[in-house]
Protein backbone atom coordinates (compact mmCIF):
# COMPACT_ATOMS: atom_id res chain seq x y z
CA UNK A 1 0.00 0.00 0.00
CA UNK A 2 1.48 3.58 -0.64
CA UNK A 3 1.59 5.74 1.88
CA UNK A 4 0.33 9.49 0.96
CA UNK A 5 3.16 12.01 0.63
CA UNK A 6 3.45 14.03 3.95
CA UNK A 7 2.96 18.15 2.46
CA UNK A 8 2.42 20.29 5.29
CA UNK A 9 2.86 23.49 2.83
CA UNK A 10 0.11 22.67 0.43
CA UNK A 11 -2.21 24.36 1.58
CA UNK A 12 -0.23 27.71 1.83
CA UNK A 13 1.01 26.78 -1.96
CA UNK A 14 -2.72 26.28 -2.95
CA UNK A 15 -3.26 30.11 -1.76
CA UNK A 16 -0.22 31.33 -3.24
CA UNK A 17 -0.49 29.77 -6.80
CA UNK A 18 -4.62 31.00 -6.64
CA UNK A 19 -2.98 34.42 -6.28
CA UNK A 20 -0.83 33.89 -9.17
CA UNK A 21 -3.45 32.64 -11.49
CA UNK A 22 -5.87 35.41 -10.45
CA UNK A 23 -3.43 37.85 -11.21
CA UNK A 24 -2.57 36.44 -14.65
CA UNK A 25 -5.97 35.15 -15.52
CA UNK A 26 -8.28 36.69 -13.19
CA UNK A 27 -11.07 35.86 -10.72
CA UNK A 28 -13.26 34.23 -13.73
CA UNK A 29 -10.42 32.91 -15.27
CA UNK A 30 -9.74 30.90 -12.11
CA UNK A 31 -10.03 27.52 -11.74
CA UNK A 32 -9.28 24.52 -9.21
CA UNK A 33 -8.00 22.73 -12.31
CA UNK A 34 -5.73 25.45 -13.04
CA UNK A 35 -4.88 26.62 -9.30
CA UNK A 36 -3.75 23.27 -8.46
CA UNK A 37 -1.53 22.46 -11.81
CA UNK A 38 -0.01 26.19 -10.39
CA UNK A 39 0.72 24.70 -7.56
CA UNK A 40 2.08 21.21 -8.33
CA UNK A 41 -0.56 19.56 -6.38
CA UNK A 42 -3.06 16.76 -7.04
CA UNK A 43 -6.50 18.03 -8.10
CA UNK A 44 -7.89 16.50 -5.57
CA UNK A 45 -5.87 18.65 -2.67
CA UNK A 46 -8.45 21.50 -3.60
CA UNK A 47 -11.53 20.14 -2.02
CA UNK A 48 -9.45 18.53 0.59
CA UNK A 49 -8.37 22.33 1.88
CA UNK A 50 -11.22 24.18 0.24
CA UNK A 51 -15.09 23.35 0.41
CA UNK A 52 -15.11 25.46 -2.48
CA UNK A 53 -13.65 28.02 -4.73
CA UNK A 54 -14.99 30.79 -2.48
CA UNK A 55 -13.45 29.57 0.75
CA UNK A 56 -9.97 29.35 -1.31
CA UNK A 57 -10.96 33.26 -3.09
CA UNK A 58 -11.38 34.32 0.49
CA UNK A 59 -8.49 32.92 1.93
CA UNK A 60 -6.28 33.92 -1.03
CA UNK A 61 -7.43 37.38 -0.63
CA UNK A 62 -7.19 37.81 3.36
CA UNK A 63 -3.50 36.49 2.44
CA UNK A 64 -3.54 39.93 -0.04
CA UNK A 65 -4.52 42.05 1.56
CA UNK A 66 -2.61 41.09 5.16
CA UNK A 67 0.73 41.77 2.67
CA UNK A 68 0.12 44.64 2.03
CA UNK A 69 -1.17 46.03 4.96
CA UNK A 70 2.25 44.30 6.29
CA UNK A 71 4.27 46.78 4.01
CA UNK A 72 2.09 49.97 5.86
CA UNK A 73 2.91 48.47 9.05
CA UNK A 74 6.70 48.13 8.31
CA UNK A 75 6.94 51.56 6.41
CA UNK A 76 4.99 53.81 8.73
CA UNK A 77 6.29 51.69 11.77
CA UNK A 78 10.09 52.47 10.47
CA UNK A 79 9.17 56.56 10.06
CA UNK A 80 10.53 58.95 13.17
CA UNK A 81 8.46 61.96 12.10
CA UNK A 82 6.11 63.20 9.75
CA UNK A 83 8.74 64.16 7.31
CA UNK A 84 9.19 60.19 7.52
CA UNK A 85 5.94 59.39 7.49
CA UNK A 86 5.26 61.63 4.28
CA UNK A 87 8.44 59.78 2.20
CA UNK A 88 7.03 56.40 3.47
CA UNK A 89 3.58 57.03 1.71
CA UNK A 90 4.95 58.00 -1.24
CA UNK A 91 7.12 55.23 -1.20
CA UNK A 92 4.10 52.79 -0.21
CA UNK A 93 2.60 54.18 -3.27
CA UNK A 94 5.41 54.43 -5.79
CA UNK A 95 7.62 51.63 -5.01
CA UNK A 96 5.64 48.85 -3.47
CA UNK A 97 2.23 49.12 -5.24
CA UNK A 98 2.27 51.10 -7.90
CA UNK A 99 5.05 49.37 -9.61
CA UNK A 100 3.47 46.35 -9.20
CA UNK A 101 1.01 45.42 -11.98
CA UNK A 102 0.36 41.61 -9.88
CA UNK A 103 -0.83 44.08 -7.15
CA UNK A 104 -2.85 46.40 -9.42
CA UNK A 105 -4.41 43.35 -10.70
CA UNK A 106 -5.01 41.69 -7.87
CA UNK A 107 -6.40 44.70 -6.25
CA UNK A 108 -9.17 45.53 -9.16
CA UNK A 109 -10.37 41.64 -8.74
CA UNK A 110 -10.62 42.00 -4.55
CA UNK A 111 -13.16 45.40 -5.48
CA UNK A 112 -14.99 43.96 -7.71
CA UNK A 113 -15.70 40.94 -5.06
CA UNK A 114 -16.07 43.10 -2.88
CA UNK A 115 -18.70 45.16 -4.72
CA UNK A 116 -20.93 41.77 -4.70
CA UNK A 117 -20.30 39.62 -1.77
CA UNK A 118 -19.88 40.75 1.81
CA UNK A 119 -17.19 38.20 3.04
CA UNK A 120 -15.04 40.29 0.78
CA UNK A 121 -16.22 43.53 1.23
CA UNK A 122 -15.07 42.85 5.20
CA UNK A 123 -11.70 41.76 3.72
CA UNK A 124 -11.64 45.33 1.95
CA UNK A 125 -12.43 47.01 5.41
CA UNK A 126 -9.87 45.18 7.71
CA UNK A 127 -7.52 45.94 5.01
CA UNK A 128 -7.83 49.38 4.64
CA UNK A 129 -8.40 49.45 8.82
CA UNK A 130 -4.87 47.75 9.15
CA UNK A 131 -3.24 50.89 6.93
CA UNK A 132 -5.40 53.98 8.37
CA UNK A 133 -4.01 52.62 11.96
CA UNK A 134 -0.40 52.35 10.56
CA UNK A 135 -1.26 55.95 8.91
CA UNK A 136 -2.22 56.76 12.48
CA UNK A 137 1.21 56.41 13.82
CA UNK A 138 2.06 59.75 12.42
CA UNK A 139 -1.74 61.56 11.27
CA UNK A 140 -4.58 61.91 12.56
CA UNK A 141 -8.13 60.35 11.56
CA UNK A 142 -9.48 62.44 9.39
CA UNK A 143 -5.56 62.49 7.33
CA UNK A 144 -5.60 59.24 7.34
CA UNK A 145 -8.89 58.46 5.78
CA UNK A 146 -7.79 60.87 3.18
CA UNK A 147 -4.31 59.35 2.37
CA UNK A 148 -6.66 56.07 2.22
CA UNK A 149 -8.46 57.52 -0.52
CA UNK A 150 -5.77 58.97 -2.47
CA UNK A 151 -3.55 55.78 -2.41
CA UNK A 152 -6.86 53.50 -3.36
CA UNK A 153 -7.89 55.97 -6.03
CA UNK A 154 -4.33 55.77 -7.34
CA UNK A 155 -4.46 52.42 -7.88
CA UNK A 156 -7.48 53.07 -9.95
CA UNK A 157 -5.80 55.48 -12.00
CA UNK A 158 -2.89 53.20 -12.42
CA UNK A 159 -4.62 50.53 -13.63
CA UNK A 160 -7.13 52.37 -16.05
CA UNK A 161 -5.00 55.71 -16.89
CA UNK A 162 -2.49 55.42 -19.92
CA UNK A 163 -0.41 58.26 -18.81
CA UNK A 164 2.28 57.39 -15.90
CA UNK A 165 1.65 58.99 -12.51
CA UNK A 166 4.64 60.78 -11.21
CA UNK A 167 6.14 60.73 -8.33
CA UNK A 168 6.23 64.48 -7.88
CA UNK A 169 2.60 64.10 -8.17
CA UNK A 170 2.23 61.96 -5.54
CA UNK A 171 4.78 63.74 -3.54
CA UNK A 172 2.45 67.14 -3.88
CA UNK A 173 -0.39 65.24 -3.18
CA UNK A 174 0.91 63.97 0.17
CA UNK A 175 2.10 66.91 1.21
CA UNK A 176 -0.91 68.76 0.71
CA UNK A 177 -3.46 66.32 2.48
CA UNK A 178 -1.25 66.37 5.36
CA UNK A 179 -0.40 69.56 5.82
CA UNK A 180 -2.36 71.19 8.17
CA UNK A 181 -5.12 73.60 6.62
CA UNK A 182 -5.70 76.74 8.49
CA UNK A 183 -8.62 78.76 6.82
CA UNK A 184 -8.55 82.61 7.01
CA UNK A 185 -10.57 84.26 9.74
CA UNK A 186 -13.85 85.98 8.49
CA UNK A 187 -13.98 89.36 8.50
CA UNK A 188 -17.75 91.00 9.97
CA UNK A 189 -19.03 93.01 6.90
Amino acid sequence: MASRRFDPDRRDRIIAAALDVIAAQGVAGASHRKIAEQAGVPLGSMTYHFANMDELLTEAFRRFGNSIADRFDQELGEATDVDGARLAVVDLIHLDLLDSQRDLVLTHELYTLAARKPVFRQITRDWMARNRRALGLHFDPETCRMLDALIEGLFIHAALDTEPHHRATTVEAVARITTPYHRPARTAH
